[in-house]
């Protein structure tokens, strides 16, 4: 059976239709920049998240997975400047006084509201400023603020990061897109970050989770740049069947068809997150096939691709293989070292386990590329698994030496 296709378009989370977004500066940042975003259907849609496993959890993530539990929502409200955590009692009566404010503006129900926050944690929440901007943020509502909203949930990123495909279900186009912010305190399980996902297919919200997590599986668990995970990480998608495409069927050929296209939207989202690593200069690939298990293959790359002493060697331009081979061994995964082969680029670096003569100056090219690619054969299985990270800069330090100040 024939493939088929998934076309990436530009836009991101008002390309689906029936989504609109917006933004605002609120105060929450200096110099007024726009820190504050909505998103909105014109219509109820089925949603689904994924959260952050860190036991420390804040209230607008909290808020947030109890309105996913329902099944519906409409919007989605978040600032940057404040991650509302860690902030004791305020934390929940701020966060519902968002989705309240938000409900207002857009004459929904309030339990449509999706809520979230990024920035400093450990500070009270001033949501007086929030609410008093969401009108303005309300009434910004357009196909075209997309943009807008993608800049406004930036803290340290660099770049704002969205995407979007479209993938055929039935005799329907399908449109998936997304936005995120994340460029710091990266690690599975999960990345801290924010991503918010639309889409038009008509799917039940049980259906939406199923393909969401496997989805989050392969793409934002699998990045890494500093090994922290934060407090309010989430990813969020809404789904509103404006498309008109037969129903999506958990393990349908129309199923498969949009996890494809998911999970195309997820890989990039996340791809781009590494790259923007926080003073990162170059993306790091590690790719691991020959494992005994998908999951031997994930902690194996995961772990290639989070060692600070390899991606210092990347930043170096240090073709140290044995920092490869070092955090394979303590990566968990169930492999035999003696048989284990590294590429760095096109160039071995190791076979068997043990040093082979290369060439250092052609593996000083395969590093000076944007992405490192690293290719390891376990030689131990049949599965296969990838990673993404970035390299380790003197500027890691400088901006977070600084970040609250």
């Amino acid at each position: 059976m024939k493939e088929k296709a998934i076309n990436i378009i530009k836009g991101g989370v008002t390309s689906a239709k029936g989504f609109l977004a917006g933004a605002v500066a609120a105060g929450l940042k200096k110099n007024d920049l726009l820190d504050l975003a909505l998103i909105y259907s014109e219509v109820p849609a089925s949603v689904a998240g994924v959260y952050t496993t860190n036991r420390v959890k804040a209230a607008p993530l909290e808020l947030t997975k109890q309105r996913v539990s329902g099944g519906i929502g409409q919007a989605v409200i978040i600032n940057a400047g404040n991650a509302n955590a860690c902030t004791g009692e305020q934390g929940m009566p701020a966060a519902m006084e968002m989705a309240r404010s938000a409900a207002v503006a857009l004459d929904i129900p309030e339990e449509y509201v999706m809520v979230a926050s990024t920035g400093v944690i450990g500070v009270p929440l001033p949501v007086e400023k929030i609410v008093k901007a969401v009108p303005g943020a309300a009434s910004s509502l357009s196909k075209e603020g997309h943009d807008l909203a993608c800049q406004a949930i930036m803290t340290t990123d660099l770049v704002p990061k969205e995407y979007a495909v479209q993938v055929q279900i039935g005799e329907k186009v399908v449109t998936i897109g997304g936005m995120a912010k994340g460029s710091g305190m990266i690690h599975p399980n999960m990345a801290t970050m924010l991503c918010f996902i639309t889409t038009d297919a008509v799917i039940a919200s049980d259906v939406l989770q199923g393909a969401l997590k496997g989805s989050v599986d392969d793409s934002f668990n699998m990045i890494t740049v500093d090994g922290d995970t934060s407090t309010n990480d989430m990813v969020v998608v809404l789904a509103n069947g404006l498309a008109d495409n037969p129903a999506i069927q958990m393990d349908s050929e129309d199923y498969q068809t949009f996890c494809k296209g998911l999970s195309e939207v997820c890989r990039a989202l996340a791809k781009s997150i590494a790259r923007d690593g926080e003073g990162a200069t170059r993306l790091i690939e590690v790719q691991v096939i020959g494992a005994p298990s998908v999951q031997d293959a994930r902690l194996a790359s995961r772990s290639v691709a989070g060692s600070n002493l390899f991606k210092a060697a990347v930043f170096g331009k240090d073709a140290n293989w044995g920092r490869i081979l070092c955090a394979l061994g303590y990566s968990g995964a169930n492999f035999d070292p003696a048989l284990t082969d590294i590429l760095i680029g096109d160039v071995a670096v190791a076979k068997d386990g043990g040093a082979v003569h290369f060439d250092e100056e052609q593996a000083l090219k395969m590093l000076e590329q944007d992405p490192v690619k690293v290719f390891v054969d376990l030689k131990s299985g049949t599965h296969a698994a990838t990673a993404w990270g970035c390299d380790l800069t003197y500027d890691y330090v400088r901006i977070n030496g600084s970040y609250r100040t």
